[in-house]
């Protein structure tokens, strides 16, 4: 399976589809939910007869649909896959299709570009980070991408056992000594972490460690991986490859509602200051299309119907003259959507928050301005 990146979703983001829309289906594939094949094929139908009947007289749309349903009916590998997306323009020969290891919602889209939201959404939610668990005689490294394990690695080096032979003398040399062999090894777990690192890379680390040993591996880390420490996770180094997987979604997801709301709070008190932070959907549009957004914020889930001018690209909430340059202007199913897949291809910054109620109260949607 193919990983997805930031540099992928910002590629979508640029396809526009000048003679026919671009079809984008979203399909929730997991196996769990959807045990038979026929049972996912109409899912799949009921998520189409909306589109159908909508555009159903466009015959690009119309291949795209066709080529859609032959790609679920054929067969999909869900040994590893949670999440289907797909792309389409067959007037312009544009075809890509994200398998994914974490689910999505099932979702049918006709556009004049691809409808990338869910995609930067998961993007930003599932960074790849690395998980290090540490006693004093074992090491286990993970990394993990999408909620998928990508890589492990283990070290043990046994300590000796301190005897009590009657002789303060050797029992204290061999306490001094199995102090030495115990920071040796967390020096090479340490190693190890750095390793990992070297090979695949992550953007954040969690250690799981007992108390008396957590400040001290931690210091040993390297610089690069002190910069990257996110958080500390409490599971024990014997578990299960799952259960480590899970505490560490866990803690990873309560670490990306912490990065969440102190970017909110930074835009409250831009908002409230009048420096460079503007809230709710007109003034956020607004900005976009006046290119000043560095960080656009949006709650999951927040949608509106808008308007697109087809001449300039002026987004807004209301139509159907352009304010800018007095074209024609058509309505989008989801203006949100235009703003993300705007902000995108300006480079900026896109945070989808996950029940903020700060952002919330601000409008569902808000943005840090460059100027």
């Amino acid at each position: 399976m193919a990983v997805l990146t930031e540099a992928d979703v910002r590629e979508l983001a640029g396809f526009k589809g000048e003679e026919a829309p671009v079809t984008s289906v979203y399909l929730d594939v997991d196996g769990a939910r959807l045990v038979r094949r026929q049972d996912l094929v109409h899912e799949l139908d009921l998520l189409l007869r909306e589109v159908r009947r909508r555009h159903g007289d466009n015959g690009s749309v119309g291949a795209d649909l066709r080529r859609i349903e032959e790609l679920v009916r054929v067969g999909i590998d869900r040994s590893h896959v949670r999440g289907l997306a797909v792309f389409s323009c067959s007037a312009h020969d544009f075809w890509r299709v994200v398998e994914l290891p974490v689910a999505v919602r099932s979702q049918a889209v006709v556009n004049h570009s691809p409808a990338i939201r869910q995609l930067e959404s998961i993007i930003d939610e599932y960074e790849r980070f690395g998980v290090l668990l540490v006693d004093k005689q074992r090491a286990r490294m993970f990394v993990y991408e999408l909620g998928e394990l990508i890589e492990s690695s283990e070290l043990f080096e046994e300590l000796p056992r301190q005897e009590d032979d009657g002789r303060s003398i050797r029992k204290d040399g061999v306490r001094d000594h199995v102090a030495a062999m115990a920071h040796t090894h967390l020096r090479h777990a340490a190693d190890v972490a750095f390793r990992v690192f070297q090979g695949n890379g992550f953007d954040r680390l969690i250690v799981g460690a007992p108390d008396e040993i957590a400040n001290e591996i931690e210091s040993l880390l390297h610089p690069y991986l002190q910069e990257r420490l996110a958080a500390r996770c409490h599971v024990r180094i014997d578990a299960s490859a799952e259960e480590i997987r899970q505490a560490a979604l866990e803690v990873e997801a309560e670490v990306e509602r912490r990065s969440e709301a102190e970017v909110v709070a930074r835009l409250r008190d831009a908002v409230g200051s009048g420096n460079r932070g503007v809230a709710g959907l007109d003034d956020t549009l607004r900005a976009i299309v006046e290119r000043r957004v560095d960080t656009l914020l949006v709650s999951s889930g927040f949608s509106h119907q808008g308007w697109r001018c087809g001449s300039c690209g002026w987004i807004g909430r209301v139509g159907r003259g352009c304010p800018v340059c007095s074209g024609d202007m058509h309505e989008v199913p989801d203006v949100v959507e235009e703003a993300v897949e705007e902000a995108l291809g300006q480079s900026c910054t896109v945070e989808v928050c996950v029940g903020n109620a700060d952002l919330d109260v601000l409008g569902q949607i808000g943005a840090l301005l460059r100027y």
